[in-house]
């Protein structure tokens, strides 16, 4: 087990290199935090006698979880017909390398066109090592992919644009 002290250490770190998911595994325990939409954390640990079980995340201690992150923002943005049409823009909330698919030449998990749900993983972004998933906080249609596969992004860097359904 973990103790309070090795659980803040962790949150200080994600928070100094703005990782939105850390997960480890020790003997029969496993731990997996992760920063939802709004910029709230949250925190899973599987019973260890329960391995299959879908566990329920507790909330992580309020006092340690770093600000908000632009993930999604709903913007005019102009289409080739020069009228405006609202989009939701996801944004990353890392710095990091972007991956449109899980591995080398497999299939991206978005395209421009496809009809996607929340919560649907949209693409990878690496960090120090971590595949951070970035997932659709809405439903919607991706109208538009801002950044080539494998390269840098920055932190409120446009990803994608989602035409809400």
């Amino acid at each position: 087990m973990m103790d309070f002290d090795e659980i803040t250490r962790i949150l200080e770190m994600m928070k100094e290199h703005e990782l939105s998911e850390f997960e480890l595994e020790r003997d029969n325990f496993k731990l997996r935090i992760r920063k939802q939409g709004g910029g709230h954390w949250v925190a899973a640990t599987p019973h260890p006698q329960h391995h299959d079980a879908a566990p329920q995340p507790p909330p992580v201690p309020g006092g340690a979880a770093p600000p908000p992150a632009p993930a999604v923002g709903v913007a005019p943005v102009l289409t080739s017909a020069d009228e405006e049409m609202e989009l939701a823009v996801v944004k990353s909330p890392i710095v990091g390398t972007f991956y449109r698919a899980a591995e080398p030449g497999a299939k991206p998990y978005a395209e421009v066109g496809d009809l996607v749900k929340t919560g649907q993983v949209l693409c990878i972004i690496e960090a120090m090592k971590l595949m951070n998933e970035i997932n659709a906080e809405i439903d919607g249609e991706i109208v538009k992919v801002y950044v080539e596969n494998g390269h840098a992004v920055q932190y409120g860097e446009r990803l994608f644009a989602i035409k809400p359904a």
